[in-house]
């Protein structure tokens, strides 16, 4: 039986590789087998991505996710992403859905069974149109990807959790849960993670192992992501609330800052190991 240390990935997009053959030996660099494959180079038959899944099955990789982003989403600010952000912006939705559209059958050729995504800054008051439309947009999505095999998960952050755990529960579906980001809830300052991991336990598809300090201004300027174990994020008790959960899912490396992308990712894996104990 595999243990979390075993289930350790990497999201794909942390390392700036442009073909699967680079993938393939980035994961080789940090010491992984697992990986959440971005699919927007994919889809667009970007050079280096053909016949992807084959390599990776003969390359003894796992894509054990998938993920997709929505049109026109601008992380310059939060100001910013909190505008473009997820299915919610009536002006992107038709391109948002016809990504998805693109996308589904991508993540069914690869073996993906599981695809994250933001839903975007769902209101804490579940009676908000704009949680409404959220719910009518995301099981739209839900079906498109559930026609090729494949459940969808939400990421934490830029929301509250209670307000995606309203969320979920008004859209009642079984397809549909959380992929959690510690560091997220700290970058947007949403709330704190230990508890809001606490709260979304039930729905968890996916876990995100990544870090981050906080702003002095919450919510109004980002945080600082930093290496896994280097911030704010309390392991020892997101590790054992895992645990007492009995989280059976992966924990998936992501790092989108700073320069040093392989030392860090290679520390993040050790520290993590250390944390969750004898294999």
């Amino acid at each position: 039986m595999s243990t979390l240390a075993d289930r350790i990935g990497i999201c794909s997009w942390s390392l700036h590789l442009q073909s699967a053959a680079e993938l393939i030996q980035g994961l080789k660099d940090v010491g992984l087998s697992r990986t959440q494959l971005a699919l927007s180079p994919l889809v667009s038959d970007s050079p280096g991505w053909a016949d992807a899944g084959r390599q990776f099955s003969d390359a003894g990789v796992d894509v054990v996710s998938a993920m997709v982003g929505c049109v026109g989403e601008d992380y310059s600010s939060i100001a910013r992403i909190r505008q473009t952000g997820g299915v919610i912006p009536d002006a992107t939705w038709p391109m948002t859905l016809a990504n998805m559209q693109a996308s589904a059958p991508v993540a069914e050729r690869i073996g993906a069974k599981l695809v994250t995504l933001h839903a975007g800054f769902i209101p804490d008051d579940p009676a908000d149109p704009a949680s409404m439309k959220g719910i009518e947009r995301i099981s739209q999505i839900a079906d498109v990807f559930a026609n090729h095999g494949a459940a969808i998960a939400l990421e934490t952050g830029q929301e509250s959790a209670n307000a995606l755990l309203q969320f979920l529960t008004a859209l009642g579906r079984r397809d549909v849960g959380v992929n959690f980001d510690p560091a997220n809830m700290i970058l947007y300052g949403s709330g704190d993670p230990i508890a809001a991991l606490k709260l979304l336990t039930p729905h968890l598809k996916q876990v995100h192992a990544k870090d981050a300090t906080r702003s002095a201004r919450p919510g109004v300027d980002w945080g600082k992501e930093v290496p896994v174990g280097a911030g704010q994020v309390d392991w020892d008790s997101f590790l054992a609330t895992l645990a007492s959960a009995g989280y059976a899912g992966d924990l998936v490396i992501e790092r989108e800052a700073g320069a040093q992308r392989v030392p860090d990712i290679r520390a993040g894996v050790a520290f993590l190991r250390e944390k969750i104990g004898p294999r």
